[in-house]
């Protein structure tokens, strides 16, 4: 009997370690490969970007995108899932940072009609864009990142 109870404790063992390495070893539920915490600051002509969101956008065909908001300088990027960060690989990157008038489009909501096409596309016209517009394009921003299979800092001071 001892060499029974031994063999079913061996077996419970290993089943509970084929577990753990099926758990551990893949993914999430995404299906995406392993992403790596990035995140840093982002300043325009030395001073913190108040507010925007920046993308990494790889550089390879079978890269995925990942993105972040800025707030005070900072972010951090997301890939599927809040803070995943980005997958190992190289990006162009971009920054988008405007300032909208949204009073017309509140206006319009409180109202209760929710179908404002031609109010948003006016608000977006009048924007005010708080960087240059060369920095939202992958191949005019000059932005660049290599992200490793590590936790990464990038920080970007845009300069005109």
């Amino acid at each position: 009997m001892t060499s029974r109870a031994a063999l079913s404790s061996r077996f419970a063992a290993v089943i509970a370690g084929l577990g753990l390495v099926i758990v551990l070893g893949c993914g999430d539920a995404t299906g995406l490969s392993r992403r790596y915490p990035v995140s840093g600051t982002v300043k325009y002509k030395g001073e913190p970007l108040a507010k925007g969101q920046i993308t990494f956008a790889p550089t390879s065909a079978d890269g995925r995108a990942a993105t972040g908001d800025i707030i005070d300088g900072s972010y951090s990027l997301t890939t599927a899932t809040p803070g995943d960060g980005a997958m190992p690989g190289s990006y162009k990157v971009t920054v988008v940072s405007v300032e909208t008038d949204t009073t017309k489009l509140q206006e319009i909501a409180k109202g209760g009609q929710f179908h404002h096409d031609k109010a948003f596309a006016e608000a977006n016209k009048n924007s005010k864009k708080l960087v240059p517009s060369k920095y939202s394009l992958p191949d005019t921003s000059g932005l660049k990142a290599e992200v490793k299979a590590q936790s990464n800092t990038f920080d970007f001071d845009l300069p005109d």
